[in-house]
C-alpha cells in the first residue's frame, strides 16, 4: 500500500530507491527530493533529536555512483513525466519540486567522494530541467568545512546556484556537547561557518525545542544573540537564519526528554534575531 506523503512523513526508502528518497518539506512547502549519501546511518555527531533508526558513529561509506545516477534519473522522470504526485497523493499545492537536498541520514560531507557526487547530482537536474528553477541545497553540520575536498564540493554547489543549511543548534559548548554530543568546539564551528559563507551562500539552521521542561533559556538566547553580533562583525554574512522545533519522534535515547517550543516561542526569538539585522524564518 503506497503511504500519502505529508510532512510528517520522511521515511527515507518510502520509493524503494537506496539513495534517493521524497520530502514534503514544511519549510520549503513542497517537494524536496533528498540525496542520501549516509546509506549505513553513519554520521560523525548524534543530535538527541535525530530521527535516523540504529543511528552509530562513523562516516559515509564508498558511493554507488552509476546507482545513484540510475535512481536520480529514474525518480526526476517519475516526478515530471510520471505519476508520482498521484500515487502518494500529493497535496495539490505541494505538486512542485522546491530542492534537490544532500541530506539522509548522517553527516553528507564525511563522503569521500564529496565533490564528485555534488557535481554529478548538478549535471542531472539541470539536464533534466529541475536545475537552475529549483534549489540546490547540503545540509550539514559543517564539522568538515575545514577540509579541503570538502571546500572544493562547495564550489560545485555555487557554481550550480546552490546554498548551504549550517546546523548551529547552541551557541554554548554545554548546549553543543547535549544536544550534538559534538567533540568539534565552538570556536572551530564558527570558522568553518564563516569559510562556508565565504564560499557558498550560507543558511544557519538552528533546532530548538524543550528539553526536560526547561524551556528555551535566557543563557541560550543570550549567547546565540550574542554570536550572531560577533559574526556579523568578523563579516560573516549569512543569507538567513532558519529556526525550527521538532515534528517527529526522536529515535534517541533522550527521545522522552524532548517536546516542542511553542510557536509564540519561536517567533520571539525571531523578533530578537530580527533587530540584530537578520532576515529569519520560522517553522513549526
Amino acid at each position: 500500500m503506497v503511504s500519502k506523503l505529508t510532512t510528517t512523513n520522511h521515511c527515507s526508502d518510502i520509493v524503494g530507491l537506496k539513495y534517493v528518497y521524497p520530502v514534503i518539506s514544511r519549510r520549503m512547502g513542497g517537494l524536496s527530493i533528498g540525496v542520501n549519501f549516509n546509506t549505513n546511518n553513519a554520521c560523525n555527531w548524534r543530535c538527541i533529536y535525530c530521527q535516523v533508526p540504529d543511528l552509530k558513529i562513523g562516516a559515509a561509506p564508498e558511493m554507488d555512483f552509476k546507482l545513484l545516477e540510475d535512481e536520480l534519473c529514474f525518480f526526476l522522470d517519475d516526478v515530471l513525466n510520471g505519476d508520482f504526485f498521484d500515487r502518494f497523493q500529493v497535496d495539490e499545492d505541494k505538486r512542485v519540486i522546491k530542492d534537490i537536498a544532500i541530506a539522509g541520514n548522517g553527516e553528507p560531507t564525511s563522503l569521500k567522494e564529496f565533490p564528485k557526487a555534488v557535481e554529478l547530482i548538478g549535471e542531472i537536474a539541470t539536464k533534466a530541467g529541475v536545475f537552475p528553477r529549483s534549489n540546490y541545497v547540503l545540509i550539514t553540520n559543517g564539522s568538515l568545512l575545514h577540509q579541503a575536498r570538502v571546500q572544493d564540493g562547495l564550489k560545485i554547489l555555487k557554481s550550480y546556484g546552490g546554498e548551504v543549511w549550517f546546523k548551529l543548534d547552541s551557541a554554548t559548548e554545554e548546549g553543543r556537547a547535549l544536544i550534538n554530543n559534538a567533540a568539534q568546539s565552538l570556536v572551530a564551528s564558527i570558522e568553518n561557518l564563516t569559510l562556508s559563507a565565504n564560499l557558498c551562500t550560507t543558511k544557519l539552521q538552528t533546532c530548538l525545542f524543550d528539553y526536560d521542561h526547561q524551556g528555551l533559556s535566557d543563557k541560550e538566547k543570550r549567547a546565540y544573540l550574542d554570536l550572531l553580533m560577533r559574526i556579523k562583525e568578523r563579516g560573516c554574512s549569512l543569507r538567513q537564519v532558519m529556526l525550527y522545533t521538532i515534528a517527529r519522534p526522536s529515535l534517541q535515547p533522550e527521545a522522552f526528554k524532548l517536546a516542542p517550543l511553542p510557536v509564540e516561542t519561536l517567533n520571539a526569538f525571531a523578533d530578537d534575531i530580527r533587530h540584530l539585522g537578520y532576515d529569519v524564518a520560522v517553522s513549526v
